[in-house]
This record gives C-alpha cells, structure tokens and sequence, in this order.
C-alpha cells in the first residue's frame, strides 16, 4: 500500500490545483483552488480555450462577472471529477470588506446553482481576516458554506470556530518557510521536521483545541513543502494537497502511523475573542501578521493579472 492509500485511511484527501485533468489520476475526495492557481491553469495551452470561451459567452458583462464565471467554470470542471466539494475563492482585494466579500460570495454560489450544482458541494474560500470571518459568519447563515484560508494564528481558528465555519485551510508550510528564514544559519531542518515542524505543531493546536471543545469547523491542513509535514499530520481532518506531493505519496510505500485523532494533548482552556482582543493577538503575532498580508498581497498581485487577460481577450 503506497503512502497515499495509506493517508486515505486517516484523512480526506483533497487536491490543491486548478489543473483539473491531473485529477482523476489522485482521486481526491475534493479540490481547492486559489486565484494563483486558476492564473496557473489559465497559462497553460490546455486551458487557454476555456478562458476564452468563457470571456467570449459573457463579453458584455462587468469584468467582476467575468472573472466570478471563468472561477465557477474550473470549479465545474473540477467538479466532474472529484465525488465532493470545490473551494472557489473571494477576490483577495475584498479581504477587508465584509459586505462585498458576503455580496461575492453569494454571486458565487448562485452561478454554481444556475449550472446545476447544489451548494453543498461548494466552499466559498475567504481570507481569515476580521471583516472575512465575520463575512463567513454570515454566509453560513445563509448555508453556504465557508472555507477560511491565510491562516497562521490560533487566534483567526478560534474567531473562526465562534463564526461556526464549515472549514479552516491553516497553512503549514508558510509557517514553516518563515520560521526558517527567520532562524537563518540556525535552522535545523532534522531537529524541526515532523511533528517539531513549527507549521505542523501550530495546526496540531487547533485540531486538538477543536476536538477537546467540540467544535465542529474542520480542520483542513494546506500548503505543505515536504511529504514528513503531511504524514505528521495525517489523522487531520482533510488535508489539501499539491499534485506534486501527491505524486510523491503515490510513489512511496514507506510506512506511517496516524499522527492526529489519539492523544489530544493537554487540556486547552476555551477562548473567545472579540475584534479588539482578536486584533491585538493577531498583531501580537508576528509570523501571522506577515504572512497574512504577503498571502492577500500575493493573491491581490495574480488577481490583477487575470483580470488584465481577460480584459486583452475581451478587447481583441
């Protein structure tokens, strides 16, 4: 049994790529896409008609619309090979606006039904910022589901267990990657790989504060570097996963116990925040505060090239 097989045992599987004709070889239970990933896609020979087909049937629309329908297209796409969800992302410019971000998210889910697909099969993916969360809030009111992503900090899962969240997306090897560079020539990779990777060890915290209080959000591991930060964490609830890495796992038959799910660890005494408290802890934290903002910079930068694409296509 290869290491993928192995993991299926323990958790979800899910893809993270908008390449949706590698998916089939993986079977994942779902996929996640980002707007660096759809850019991704977009790039490539093989998806280039499906971007202009698309810009071409909605020519007139707003250049919002637009971009809204080519995300729900690769979401369709994906859609037709994964048995579960697809997580569609929220424009990272919106990641302090909870009106807008409730508004797009809405406009989202209602192009997924207008093509047939029932809303639970969809994750409406936004930025744990304050204004994002408290605009998940209210898109799970509405029962649409939320996937909370750019999370670094214990205190963005708490806020967003509060919000009653369908999903958090912690991502470990942002986490990893600055307390490495932050280190420099003191870096150990052997002493802090495993369950002493530092990305490892923050989503293990949420897992086990999740589990030991109830909480129903689930915890889906994301961006990951090597295949040890995946097999540490193996037992999380889902685990989104590069098809690179998948590969890997696919390749090796090395054996692994499940990590999460046992021994939840010390008690952890519950914690609520309200925006002010929750503020000053994210500030409080550095590597959060720095790398939520390069992944809302990051994903505002590929955002704009795939709306500067379209607007060349709707032009020529």
């Amino acid at each position: 049994m290869n290491q993928l097989q192995q993991l299926k045992q323990h958790s979800t599987v899910v893809a993270d790529t908008g390449d949706f004709l590698q998916l089939a070889r993986f079977a994942p239970q779902d996929a996640t896409t980002n707007p660096s990933l759809i850019l991704k896609a977009v790039l490539q020979p093989d998806y280039a008609p499906l971007l202009e087909s698309t810009v071409a049937a909605h020519q007139s629309a707003s250049l919002d619309d637009i971009v809204d329908q080519v995300l729900v297209r690769f979401g369709l796409e994906i859609l037709k090979v994964v048995p579960g969800r697809v997580s569609t992302e929220v424009d990272a410019r919106l990641s302090f606006d909870r009106d807008a971000t409730v508004a797009r998210g809405r406009r989202l889910i209602a192009l997924y039904e207008q093509a047939g697909i029932a809303r639970e099969r969809v994750l409406i993916k936004v930025a744990a910022t304050w204004e994002g969360i408290q605009a998940a809030r209210e898109l799970e009111k509405d029962g649409i589901f939320c996937n909370l992503t750019l999370l670094f900090a214990f205190c963005q899962a708490v806020a967003c267990a509060d919000a009653k969240v369908r999903l958090i997306s912690p991502f470990v090897g942002r986490i990893y990657d600055w307390h490495k560079k932050s280190l420099g020539a003191a870096w150990d990779e052997t002493a802090r790989s495993l369950s002493n990777d530092p990305g490892v060890q923050s989503v293990t915290r949420i897992f086990n504060y999740y589990k030991q209080h109830g909480i129903a959000t689930q915890v889906m591991g994301a961006s990951f570097r090597n295949v040890g930060q995946i097999t540490a964490l193996s037992g999380c609830d889902l685990l989104t996963i590069s098809p690179d890495l998948l590969a890997k796992l696919e390749a090796s038959s090395e054996p692994f116990e499940r990590a999460l799910g046992g021994d939840l660890g010390a008690a952890q005494p519950a914690v609520k925040y309200d925006e002010a408290a929750f503020r000053y802890a994210l500030n409080d934290d550095a590597m959060a505060t720095e790398k939520l903002a390069e992944g809302i910079r990051g994903f505002a930068v590929d955002a704009g090239k795939l709306d500067a694409m379209i607007e060349k296509l709707r032009t020529n």
